[in-house]
């Protein structure tokens, strides 16, 4: 067993040394919040150039005043103005744009045109969009001759949004949000994906550098190739348990600054107040006085937070935990059966297609499992080994009966047994061997052939 150890420290301190895995551990967590935040700063500050646009009726003046101005737009309804004649002139008289609106716009939806030197921005059009259909609608609805007509549309609008409760089998009621459920569902699933091939890739190409170089046969004096082969599987399990730490530690530290920084003092009030109420499971007093002075985006904000808290996080932390170790450890086997059987890097790829296909499959029914968690495919692709470490993350965010849960796990690991067995048996013999073309005929004969 001090021989595996050595083996694994050794595969460990070695990668965990470079540079190139310090810059990505540390890199990573920062990239991925790049990538949220900076759409965010972007369409935060996006052109907000002071634009006028003239607004030219041809033989009618129903739109006149029907789009309103906002801070960075100014319309002006032109009389007596023709869009051919404007059209040379229209940038000197200092319009960004002509907006020209026909009759026909009222039963044909293109007959409005925006003129302009440069491509407007796609939150302009929609506001005028907006403004020209509320305006045709309201035209058509006074047709009708009801009287009131604006009061009555004012009264009977209404803001709808579905709040989804989930009772458990305790009778335990929990606020939850299924956007934040399909969003964690999606990035269990997808690193899960990226991990298990990008480690297990990582086994096979060691395995394949060491055999190419000869190191190999240096190294099995001293030890078995299948304490060498499960050492490096380990060492790089470790390494791979080493990035999830930092990753998690600085996202929470993220995660903190943003909290602290970003978000406005009534807000980190609240969610401090919802924190305390959801830990405590009842009611505090002083939520609903600090709501109510809450915009309407601050109580998205809130109400995304609250439902955060209500995730099952040790449950989610626990199973990708699980379901990395021994979904890794599975795959890691097969790549380094794989890597001690080739002579040349060419020769992995037909090895690869069959390994890769699962993993694959399995990231296109997680995708699915995001709209429909409970049907049969989902269900049974949680289950089997090869694909479970995916699926089985993209559906425990839905509340997935623990049974399920234990018995995908209980078959994974039952697997990684079996086939880090077999795996052992095609190391052994491959890892020694030079000049020939294997198949996978030929590898299951190794696993037949007896100690």
């Amino acid at each position: 067993m001090s021989k595996i150890s050595i083996i694994i420290r050794r595969e460990y301190l070695t990668r965990v040394r470079k540079k190139s895995f310090i810059i990505m551990t540390l890199l990573t967590p920062l990239l991925i919040a790049a990538l949220i935040v900076v759409p965010v700063i972007i369409m935060e500050n996006d052109d907000k150039d002071f634009k006028r646009i003239a607004v030219i009726e041809d033989g009618s003046n129903l739109f006149t005043n029907a789009i309103p101005g906002r801070t960075d737009v100014e319309f002006d309804y032109l009389k007596n103005r023709k869009i051919d004649e404007l059209k040379n002139s229209f940038e000197k008289e200092g319009y960004y744009g002509i907006l020209y609106i026909s009759p026909l716009v009222v039963n044909v939806p293109q007959a409005i045109q925006l003129v302009s030197k440069k491509q407007p921005p796609l939150d302009l059009l929609q506001h005028i969009e907006r403004a020209v259909e509320k305006k045709i609608e309201n035209e058509k609805l006074l047709g009708y001759n009801i009287e009131n007509i604006d009061e009555i549309l004012k009264a009977v609008k209404a803001d709808v949004s579905v709040q989804t409760i989930r009772i458990d089998d305790k009778g335990e009621i929990k606020e939850t949000n299924t956007g934040i459920a399909m969003a964690l569902a999606y990035i269990g699933a997808f690193m899960m994906y990226m991990v298990v091939l990008m480690f297990g890739v990582q086994v096979m190409r060691g395995v394949f550098e060491e055999k190419n170089s000869r190191i190999v046969e240096v190294i099995i004096s001293s030890v078995k190739p299948v304490q060498l082969m499960i050492g490096k599987i380990a060492g790089i399990a470790l390494v791979g348990l080493t990035q999830f730490a930092v990753w998690i530690i600085l996202t929470i530290g993220v995660v903190t600054v943003v909290k602290s920084t970003v978000l406005p003092d009534n807000t980190r009030e609240l969610t401090e107040t919802v924190s305390r109420s959801v830990m405590s499971q009842e009611s505090i007093p002083g939520v609903e006085e600090v709501q109510a002075n809450l915009s309407d985006q601050n109580e998205v904000i809130v109400n995304l937070f609250r439902s955060l808290l209500n995730v099952n996080w040790p449950l989610i932390i626990f199973s990708f935990i699980f379901y990395f170790i021994f979904g890794y450890l599975l795959y890691a086997s097969v790549f380094a059966a794989i890597g001690s059987a080739v002579d040349t890097e060419t020769d992995t790829q037909q090895f690869m297609f069959p390994i890769m296909l699962p993993i694959i499959l399995g990231l296109f029914v997680a995708m699915g499992t995001m709209q429909n968690p409970e049907s049969s495919l989902s269900f049974w692709f949680s289950i089997i080994p090869f694909t479970s470490p995916i699926v089985m993350m993209a559906r425990i965010p839905f509340d997935v009966p623990l049974w399920e849960i234990f018995l995908s796990m209980a078959i994974l690991a039952a697997t990684f047994v079996g086939f880090v067995y077999m795996a052992a048996k095609i190391y052994r013999v491959g890892i020694l061997m030079y000049g020939k073309k294997v198949s996978w005929k030929e590898m299951i004969k190794w696993i037949r052939y007896k100690s």
